[in-house]
């Protein structure tokens, strides 16, 4: 058997945006990924448990041959022939299984048999790529310069940090908007694919941009997903720019974006009327997250002006219907806790103005 080519600069592969075939078990692949990598396993769930479950009781020898009757035969010839079109498609991609054993060695060799094809495979697998992200992060959080963007709920702050070219939106690499009404149509990625997002945007931006980043101030979880502290640590060490704006451009983002943008993801997501429900529930229950802070009064009248809203808009009302309590939630809710919070940071800000002014501070500084 030929010995087929491994990879092991990893840092080259999240630069160059390899495109990667991962092999693991879907549970496995699950529970932590990365960006653009496309799972196509050579065992399913059932298999490798059950695999698992003879290795224990009979050993390796006994796990592979198990492998061999689970596989051998049409599940080869379909999961093969999956990977030839990944190939052809993707010829500059890499694979890779947990550690980079048998697994991708197998697959490797079934596309070479197939194809004629040498596909490199990652040495050290998942798992080396894995740590390689979680040390990569230590070295360019020493290494990153950040510029944190503040501002009231509803200024605008993720619109204007994205217009920015040596910006990264950690919201969106999270998937949520950092809000009680941050959720998107569709679930936040994992934990760890969360961490390996950040690290792989900061490594690029590192490479490509250098040092200065623009970050948009955030608390330490970004919904239910955390900044890792090392990170978090640096961000709240770093100079901070208020961007400002007013109470009617505030609303008109905020239901801009709450409402017009997270209708529209939740009709694409379950179609027109279906996503008109599936979105006023997630109204509902962002408005219902914050009740106790609200006080049973004001979160009484809020709910009953949402559900006033939502029922104007079913029958064709424009979606500024939503301005008075929104008006009220930024008013009473969210800018005392953000007054508070400012305090706690007034000592780090160098700059505050609207959007214009803050992108010509921002361009002067870096």
């Amino acid at each position: 058997m030929m010995e087929l080519p491994e990879i092991d600069d990893y840092a080259h592969l999240f630069l160059e945006e390899r495109p990667l075939l991962d092999v693991r078990a879907p549970v496995e692949f699950a529970a932590g990924a990365f960006p653009r990598a496309t799972n196509l396993p050579l065992l399913t769930d059932e298999e490798r448990h059950l695999i698992g479950i003879r290795y224990k009781e009979g050993g390796q020898e006994a796990a592979v041959e198990l492998g061999r009757e689970l596989v051998d035969g049409v599940p080869r010839a379909e999961r093969t022939a999956r990977w030839a079109e990944f190939v052809r498609t993707h010829p500059e991609g890499v694979l890779y299984c947990f550690r980079g054993g048998m697994r991708s060695k197998i697959v490797q060799q079934w596309i070479l048999e197939a194809t004629g094809i040498a596909y490199p495979r990652v040495k050290g697998g998942y798992k080396a790529l894995r740590r390689f992200l979680i040390e990569e992060l230590e070295r360019s959080v020493a290494r990153i310069q950040p510029l944190i963007v503040g501002g009231r709920t509803g200024v605008g702050k993720t619109l204007f940090i994205n217009k920015l070219d040596n910006s990264i939106d950690l919201e969106g690499l999270a998937w949520h908007r950092g809000s009680a009404f941050g959720r998107h149509a569709t679930p936040q990625p994992t934990q760890i694919d969360f961490e390996n997002r950040l690290s792989i945007a900061l490594l690029r931006h590192l490479a490509h941009k250098g040092e200065r980043v623009i970050l948009e101030d955030e608390s330490k979880a970004i919904g239910s997903r955390h900044l890792p502290p090392i990170f978090y640590e640096r961000m709240s060490q770093s100079p901070v720019v208020i961007l400002e704006a007013s109470l009617e451009e505030r609303v008109r983002n905020s239901i801009d974006e709450y409402v017009t943008r997270s209708l529209e993801e939740y009709q694409q997501q379950y179609g027109e009327e279906e996503g008109f429900n599936h979105w006023a529930d997630y109204a509902r229950d962002s408005l219902k997250r914050i009740s106790r802070r609200l006080g049973g009064v004001r979160y009484k009248e809020m709910s009953a002006m949402l559900e006033a809203a939502i029922e104007a808009m079913s029958r064709g009302k424009p979606h500024d219907v939503h301005a008075p309590w929104i008006e009220r939630l930024l008013g009473e809710y969210y800018d005392p806790m953000y007054d508070y919070q400012l305090q706690n940071k007034k000592d780090r800000i160098i700059f505050s103005g609207d959007a214009k002014s803050l992108v010509h501070f921002i361009e002067k500084a870096l």
